[in-house]
């Protein structure tokens, strides 16, 4: 049996067109917020031996992560209804926004909650969240149990507050097939509340793209897009860190190997470059039972790929429309599979009519991506890729001149190895993105530097008797220290880390599958504004462990 056969379980569900600490979702108990001198707790009582079944039954323990929630503000709020849908096939969901009553029309902070349900069987989903246009949110959804599970995903969208100050159209889908198989309806609603309050630092525009155009305001000093870039709706481009070139016996081919790099480009011009977040979804690696309850980094928050175009804001605020194009580097010519839909934000200088500007530095390395395949009784490809990017300009505000500057450097490297028939199938991967951005203006220069490390380490063997096992590791890390006239101000690691190991018998009934598994996710961040750490542990669905504490 090809592994590749079962891997893929998202097929069908294509996708149409923050802060470390801004979004993730709920828990079943609310985590303290981080805090510089959060007690250790004890551990939660573990359950008694008697409560974790032989293997998985008909029903498991809700989806829960380890993230931390949403911190809220105290005081009044306002709660809004975005979309409340069952979700049966690929027909989206369309209503209306209007702005909360009550709340005035500057918050301290908005928050956008998910609370769905699903019963029966069913593959993972993928879904977004459009008001006005604008993607607020995009999402993955958990697999169900017979029984049926609850889950829901908080994620702050303070920085889309100029979208919700008027009125929209509403546009939600989770593409699902349903039929006398695949038994599960997604039913979800989707809330907006806002918190009255002083005014949360946000942008002052958040615009969309015509079709590949873009006019900002000719006042806009600073322009940040955001990308959510997701390799998806089944096909190879789905995991695509697995692929390998045609010349090697493999079931998922590409033109050169698994390299991917999302890329922006204005007027043409390479003004971005960023490593997509290589994510697993909850059927991902062949195996279900790794998901059940604790999913792996971000399958339920799809972060967007931020890129600050501020160095061409002087060319952007010329009042006419520009070319902004998005590519994925290593996607074979003509091959679909990757969705990328961008929002842009702009801060303006209220004081100018026009905020004049210049590109004043580009500098594109050539782009590395080499592949190596070994053959043998095991085959072996070893890929190595990477590329940097600096671009710099400045723009002649109200308050003077502020040039930014802009680098930012990419690395992959991984080991896969297989046999014929895929029985053994392994990677080992790394990829890491490194960005520094100087902004020097009145005041002195202000640095942000962020180094993000995604690994992913994982074996899945079908042997005797056709048990399938897949023992994974995934990573995701942040280093992010701000500072000014060379002297830190502030810093902030995140280490968010799930481990999995699962067995069952594959090509059987669901009832027949026999599956046994031990997951867990412990996810860690500390720095100058706090810390939090909050471990889990589920054995065959059940909860057994959850720690909390710095």
């Amino acid at each position: 049996m090809k592994r590749r056969i079962i891997m893929s379980m998202l097929a069908g569900a294509t996708l149409v067109a923050s802060t470390l600490l801004g979004a993730g979702p709920a828990h079943s108990a609310q985590a303290p917020a981080p805090s510089a001198r959060t007690p250790a707790i004890a551990p939660a009582p573990s359950s008694q031996p008697a409560d974790v079944p032989a293997e998985f039954g008909t029903d498991w323990h809700d989806p829960v992560t380890a993230a931390p929630p949403v911190t809220k503000p105290a005081g009044k709020s306002c709660e809004v209804t975005l979309a409340e849908a069952r979700f049966r096939d690929f027909t989206p969901y369309k209503g209306t926004y209007s702005p909360p009553g009550g709340c005035g029309e500057r918050w301290s902070k908005v928050v956008l909650r998910l609370d769905g349900k699903v019963k029966g069987r069913q593959y993972d989903r993928l879904g977004y969240v459009h008001v006005g246009g604008v993607e607020i949110f995009r999402t993955s959804t958990p697999q169900p149990s017979p029984d049926g599970i609850e889950w829901s995903v908080e994620k702050d969208v303070t920085r889309y507050s100029d979208t919700f100050r008027g009125g929209h159209d509403v546009e939600m889908l989770i593409g699902n097939v349903v039929d006398d198989t695949y038994t599960g309806v997604i039913d979800v609603r989707v809330t907006l509340t806002f918190y009255a309050g002083r005014q949360a630092a946000a942008p002052d525009r958040v615009l969309t793209l015509d079709g590949t155009s873009l006019t900002t305001p000719r006042n806009s000093e600073r322009i940040v897009a955001e990308v959510y870039a997701t390799g998806s709706g089944g096909g190879c481009e789905e995991y695509w860190y697995l692929t390998v070139p045609a010349a090697a016996p493999y079931s998922c081919q590409s033109d050169n190997g698994p390299y991917r790099e999302v890329q922006i480009k204005v007027d043409g011009q390479l003004a971005g470059i960023a490593a997509p977040f290589p994510t697993v979804w909850t059927g991902g690696w062949s195996n279900p039972f790794l998901w059940y309850v604790v999913p792996g980094p971000r399958a339920f928050d799809i972060k967007p790929i931020e890129y600050d175009l501020t160095p061409f804001a002087g060319i952007l605020n010329d009042g006419r429309p520009h070319r902004i194009e998005v590519s994925v580097v290593g996607v074979p010519e003509g091959q679909s599979g990757w969705s990328t839909p961008v929002n842009v934000l702009v801060w303006q200088d209220a004081k100018s009519a026009h905020v004049g500007g210049k590109l004043t530095t580009h500098k594109a390395g050539d782009l590395a991506d080499s592949s190596t395949y070994t053959p043998g009784s095991e085959h072996r490809l070893d890929t190595e890729g990477g590329h940097r990017l600096t671009v710099a300009g400045h723009v002649d505000t109200s308050h003077g001149r502020v040039t930014t500057t802009v680098s930012r450097t990419l690395a992959n490297t991984s080991t896969h190895r297989w046999t014929d028939g895929e029985n053994v199938d392994a990677l080992d991967a790394a990829w890491t993105d490194d960005e520094t951005v100087t902004v020097d203006g009145r005041g002195g220069a202000r640095t942000t530097r962020t180094e993000r490390t995604y690994t992913m380490d994982g074996t899945t063997t079908l042997g005797a008797a056709d048990r399938l096992r897949t023992v994974l590791t995934l990573g995701d890390r942040a280093t992010v220290t701000e500072s000014r006239g060379g002297r830190r101000t502030a810093w902030s690691r995140l280490d968010d880390t799930y481990t999995g190991d699962a067995t069952y018998t594959a090509n059987v009934p669901r009832d027949q599958r026999h599956a046994v598994g031990t997951t867990g996710e412990r996810y860690r961040i500390h720095g100058s504004a706090g810390c939090y750490d909050r471990s889990l542990t589920t054995v065959q669905g059940v909860l057994t462990e959850e720690r909390r504490g710095c």
